[in-house]
């Protein structure tokens, strides 16, 4: 069984992350979706809100693609949490150049440290690329309207989140 993990804080989980979890689904056969636990960053959503969504949102997906989804929550090193998990291959979304630079070395770095473990890059279809949960936030946050990067479930979170 060919095991991915798709890491990220997912605060909140957008139609592009959605898009790279669909996509993946003919790479691997179990996908672990790797929710971060990255106090640093000082997330809208509580770890179990993330957490929630997520399975919400894939539930189907899962189904519909015979991909097994777990959410998997995490605190370590990355490379750490894919040994944690039996997974083969790391899954990186990109969208722009600025986001291939950061990747570039982190590859780097977990090649180093575990040079058995693959990273993949996929890019969002274009209507999704510029897809940024921290922008979905913003535009949330100043009473804009995202129905068209989020599902309608993320959508009434994020309403009644701005609305308190």
């Amino acid at each position: 069984m060919r095991v991915g993990l798709y890491p990220g804080t997912f605060d909140p989980i957008t139609l592009g992350h959605i898009d790279i979890i669909r996509r993946t689904a003919s790479l691997v056969d179990k996908l672990v979706i790797g929710v971060a636990i990255n106090r640093d960053k000082g997330p809208l959503f509580s770890l179990e809100e993330r957490v929630s969504l997520i399975e919400e949102e894939c539930a189907e997906l899962s189904e519909e693609t015979g991909m097994e989804i777990v959410v998997h929550p995490f605190e370590n090193l990355l490379i750490n949490c894919a040994r944690d998990v039996g997974a083969s291959l790391i899954i990186r979304g990109l969208r722009a150049v600025a986001d291939f630079e950061y990747e570039y070395q982190m590859v780097g770095m977990n090649r180093q440290l575990d040079d058995e473990i693959e990273t993949v890059f996929l890019m969002a279809e274009a209507q999704r690329q510029a897809i940024a949960s921290k922008l979905v936030k913003e535009i949330a946050r100043l009473d804009g309207d995202v129905s068209k990067f989020v599902t309608p479930r993320v959508n009434t979170e994020l309403i009644a989140r701005f609305s308190e």
